[in-house]
């Protein structure tokens, strides 16, 4: 995991509709989260909760980038299916996740493989990460963003 302080990996990656996003787009403070496999349970709970107060991050100037090392295509479709307004990053050799400590070996059922951790960083303006959470529950997890981001605020 990054620590606060650390300046944020800069990344140029597609999202759900084939456009190239970078970190430095964003203005502002800037939610980055990494979620291990489009359109299974926890994922969509996750990013649902991310829809579901998407009009709030907005009207704060908040971008919300959601990354995974799925392929475009099932990346549009999970956005389509939930009505996702943010953006999706495809990152298909974890490179990205790398960078942010956020990808790696996995062991589940038995089996060992590389893959995504569910973590979320905060960053700021200057490229900061402000604040840092690992291996996060998706329920709930906009909320917990929000009051992060108050605090920082206040």
């Amino acid at each position: 995991m990054l620590s606060v302080g650390e300046t944020a990996p800069e990344f140029s990656l597609q999202n759900h509709t084939g456009e190239t996003v970078s970190l430095s787009d964003s203005e502002g403070y800037t939610v980055v989260y990494f979620y291990p496999r489009a359109d299974t349970p926890g994922c969509t709970t996750e990013a649902t909760g991310f829809r579901d107060l998407f009009e709030t991050f907005q009207n704060r100037g908040i971008t919300v980038y959601g990354i995974s090392d799925d392929p475009l295509e099932d990346l549009a479709a999970f956005a389509e299916k939930h009505d996702l307004p943010f953006d999706l990053l495809s990152d298909p050799d974890g490179s990205v996740g790398r960078a942010y400590e956020s990808y790696g070996e996995k062991n589940m059922f038995g089996r060992t493989f590389d893959g995504v951790f569910r973590n979320t960083y905060i960053i700021d303006s200057a490229g900061t990460v402000v604040r840092t959470f690992e291996g996060v529950s998706p329920e709930e997890h906009a909320e917990e963003i929000l009051a992060a981001l108050e605090e920082l605020e206040a």
